[in-house]
């Protein structure tokens, strides 16, 4: 350093430690919360950090170097949990300030803390993370795009050194910063490439048991001697046991198929290889092997009784170390990475949270399998990166939907099946959606704002469309000045005729339809054949649609037009059998009757009075 540079390092530092202690007379907590109100330390119109020499880049370096001298001392004394420590967070909310006033670089409070993050055990990173999430909106207010690179480098060496098993929920409020943090489209965090987690190896036993497998035989023989004691007491007498065994169980037959355990073993652990390379299937072998080894767990997966892992009253497992106190540690969150050995493979088949673990992950593989079926590589043209030579048949790609679908049922088995099978098509279906996306090359999937001026445009159309109206003179532009003429007068006479009005007798439809059929025998070309049949449907149906008023329960003697005359055919009475029956299609035009042929009981009212006087004389 210069000499020159030493005197105006030394004022800044002075300034620092200056305001720094009016923050201590401002901020009465001594925790991260709330944030330090930086107007009560300056005035208005003061500078916080004034300007030590003309050179505005000058002084940010000058600002840099005395925050970092002032940082290390506080932080070399000072432990995280110290009701002191809070002049660091006192130090950082100045820094924040001057750096959205372009009086110092933007991204210095972020280089502080990534330098604090590494400095403090995972107890200490969770205190820090509190001050990351209670600032981030002023964090990524202004002048974000300097601070992009810093978030996410110091947010990933974090989750380096976090454990998923055992600090599951703090990995939880990593990734939801940075979701936060970055806007929605940012490429920062996309897998462009398409590479695969090959690193992810799991290590099991490959080689078979010997001394053991032969106690654990014993054991299983024992087992089953008990078992078929205990069948033998319930049973009400030894003859209709054996007639019970002697039948054959469909599902015993099932479960002969089934491997055992020893046998599954090797078979189970090598589908993580899989998991973990999924390229590795496009070899017809391997995909052959890896079939069978799924088949096979999820069949033995049904086998076996499950087993529900218990909970405290609290709702929270318990752990080996005890956590900080206000640290929420969920029940659902706890995921530790299971363990490969042989000696626990049993009790692991049983685990119900075991099996979900593994079946939600095949239901991922089987999702990018199926996307590789000739019909959907057409529909979406993936970046060079991604795109695969290989294609599913069609019958590897059956194989897949249907084992798919298997494992889909057996989810949801259980109290809480429907719901977590729910859960879990939800995510993988948004997560289609993401990696089609990706494919496309991560095309913008945000729009710009709408400018003021549209938003004006619309409200005016919207009030000019669906606003009051006048009465216009003219009715929708038609002009009815016609209906007032001499010569049409007569036409307003004629719309006052009843048979304009009157509904008319279902009989003379049907009559009609009668009428039409021979026509239609008559008719030579098609288009006249098509125009007897749009007349044919319509009179059937006002014949019918007047018929249901009162005749709606004959409407089961109607099986198409040519029996609609069945409708009004008159019932008889069976002397022999005393019910009522109606003449046949055949004879129902004569059995209509006329005027002259009515009874007394049918005939109108002004024949039935003529009758009467008649009697009467």
């Amino acid at each position: 350093m210069a000499v020159s540079d030493i005197e105006p390092a030394r004022v800044m530092t002075l300034r620092l430690q200056e305001l720094l202690q009016r923050a201590a007379k401002v901020k009465k907590s001594t925790s991260v919360d709330p944030p330090l109100q930086i107007s009560e330390l300056t005035g208005e119109n003061e500078l916080l950090l004034g300007n030590t020499v003309e050179d505005k880049d000058m002084h940010k370096s000058i600002i840099e170097r005395a925050a970092r001298n002032i940082f290390y001392d506080i932080l070399a004394v000072t432990p995280i949990h110290h009701p002191s420590f809070v002049q660091i967070w006192n130090l950082l909310d100045i820094l924040q300030y001057c750096g959205d006033r372009d009086q110092c670089y933007p991204g210095l409070v972020l280089l502080l803390v990534e330098e604090l993050l590494d400095s403090q055990s995972i107890g200490g990173c969770r205190t820090v993370f509190d001050f990351l999430e209670s600032r981030r909106e002023v964090l990524i207010a202004t002048n974000s795009k300097n601070k992009d690179l810093v978030i996410l480098r110091s947010c990933n060496e974090l989750l380096r050194r976090l454990s998923r098993a055992e600090d599951a929920v703090f990995c939880g409020r990593v990734y939801i910063f940075l979701f936060q943090s970055f806007p929605l489209g940012d490429k920062s965090s996309v897998n462009l490439r398409g590479e695969f987690h090959v690193e992810n190896v799991t290590t099991f036993e490959d080689f078979p048991r010997t001394s053991d497998q032969v106690e654990d035989r014993m054991d299983v023989e024992s087992d089953r001697k008990d078992e078929v004691i205990n069948e033998a007491e319930g049973a009400k007498s030894d003859e209709d046991a054996l007639k019970s065994s002697s039948t054959p169980d469909p599902t015993a037959q099932q479960d002969l198929k089934t491997l055992d355990i020893d046998t599954l073993y090797p078979i189970f652990w090598s589908l993580q290889h899989a998991f973990s390379n999924p390229i590795r299937l496009f070899d017809e072998e391997y995909f052959g092997q890896f079939k069978k080894g799924l088949e096979a767990t999820l069949a033995k997966f049904k086998e076996v009784p499950k087993v529900i892992q218990a909970t405290s009253p609290e709702g929270k497992r318990g752990l080996k170390r005890k956590l900080d106190d206000g640290y929420d540690e969920f029940a659902s969150t706890f995921n530790p990475k299971y363990l490969t050995s042989r000696d626990l493979f049993k009790l692991e088949l049983s685990d119900l949270e075991f099996q979900r673990h593994i079946l939600v992950q095949s239901l991922i593989l089987l999702d990018f399998l199926l996307s590789l079926t000739e019909k959907l590589k057409k529909k979406v043209v993936a970046q060079k990166a991604l795109q695969f030579n290989f294609t599913l048949g069609d019958q590897d790609a059956e194989w897949a939907s249907g084992i798919k679908n298997s494992i889909a049922n057996y989810l949801q088995e259980g109290l809480d099946g429907k719901f977590y099978y729910r859960m879990v098509d939800t995510v993988l279906s948004r997560d289609k959606n993401w990696v089609r996306w990706k494919l496309e090359n991560c095309q913008p999937i945000i729009r710009d704002r709408v400018s003021i001026k549209d938003i004006l445009g619309a409200k005016i159309g919207a009030q000019k469309a669906y606003g009051s109206k006048k009465t216009r003179s003219k009715s929708m532009g038609l002009d009815f000045k016609f209906l007032s003429d001499n010569e049409t007068a007569s036409s307003i006479e004629k719309l006052k005729n009843p048979d304009r009005y009157i509904i008319p007798q279902a009989e003379s439809f049907a009559r009609d339809v009668t009428g039409i059929d021979l026509d239609l025998e008559m008719a030579t070309t098609e288009e006249e054949k098509e125009n007897l049949g749009d007349a044919k449907a319509s009179k059937t149906w006002r014949a019918l649609r007047i018929s249901s008023r009162d005749k709606l329960s004959l409407f089961d003697r109607v099986e198409d037009s040519k029996s609609l005359e069945s409708l009004f055919q008159p019932e008889t009475v069976d002397e022999a059998t005393g019910e009522e029956s109606a003449l046949t299609a055949a004879d129902s035009r004569d059995a209509i009757p006329q005027e002259h042929d009515r009874p007394e009981g049918n005939k109108r009212p002004e024949q039935r009075s003529q009758v009467m006087e008649t009697a009467a004389e």
